[in-house]
């Protein structure tokens, strides 16, 4: 018999760990699919290297959320036993892998704003979070540094991966905007010191890509719509073909453990 989904009393503080839990397995996941067909052997190791990174992010953050909670849920329940919709992550972390390029921008995109939040949320009035930001911005560190290197040889390499590299700037530019949005939940830890403000980030999120982009001779789209959702579980078809397969197991044989 089938595992049935979990419920989560979502309050602020619980909801807070959990967005940010599900950004890190759901990309996590995202890049150990890579595993095994990466274009070079070091690159195969290289993405999940930072998989696992991400996916020990999640850990933490989700143990966090289930005791902020003070349920009967712990990480496992929390990370395979919600349903499609009870999750909150970015849009943009859930978007397929599609070709090298495609990754290594949705990288670059997340890693740049990653790099700058965990920073930000080591000056976190709750002391958890703060030593989990410590940890993960050692990380997202040099996973902004992975991806920019990449992004430079692909963009100013061939004209084909030149070309590739645009496209996938410009496809997934418009799922970017969802992670500088706040709501009333989030506004009020932002104003109590346990969370920081994402809007405060935009400005150097914005020139550290530039400053890659210019380098790798390509452009930032100039567009401003963008697409949103992830955050109030509003997701694309893409998420419940990830989570049928991430949740397979536990789904099928429900409390086996290792």
């Amino acid at each position: 018999m089938a595992a049935a989904n979990i419920q989560v009393s979502e309050t602020p503080l619980v909801l807070y760990a959990l967005r940010r839990a599900d950004d890190a397995l759901i990309l996590g996941h995202r890049l150990s699919e890579w595993c095994g067909h990466a274009p070079m052997l070091e690159e195969d190791m290289a993405l999940s290297n930072i998989a696992l990174d991400l996916i020990g992010q999640a850990r933490e953050l989700y143990s966090y959320a289930a005791k902020a909670e003070g349920r009967d849920n712990d990480e496992d329940k929390l990370a395979y036993l919600r349903d499609v919709r009870q999750y909150r992550n970015l849009l943009l972390v859930e978007q397929p892998n599609g070709d090298f390029a495609q990754t290594l921008v949705r990288q670059l995109f997340y890693s740049a704003f990653a790099d700058l939040y965990w920073r930000a949320m080591m000056t976190s009035r709750d002391a958890t979070l703060a030593a989990i930001a410590a940890k993960s911005e050692k990380e997202s560190a040099y996973h902004l540094r992975h991806a920019s290197e990449w992004i430079i040889r692909l963009g100013d390499g061939t004209d084909e991966s030149h070309a590739r590299a645009q496209a996938a700037i410009d496809q997934l530019w418009a799922f970017t905007g969802e992670m500088f949005v706040v709501d009333d939940g989030e506004r009020a830890l932002i104003h109590a010191g346990i969370a920081i403000d994402p809007g405060t980030l935009r400005g150097r999120w914005l020139t550290t890509l530039s400053d890659v982009v210019k380098e790798a001779t390509l452009t930032l789209p100039q567009n401003d719509w963008m697409q949103q959702g992830g955050r109030a579980g509003r997701h694309s078809e893409h998420l419940g073909h990830l989570l049928s397969e991430l949740q397979s197991m536990q789904r099928t044989f429900p409390g086996q453990t290792w």
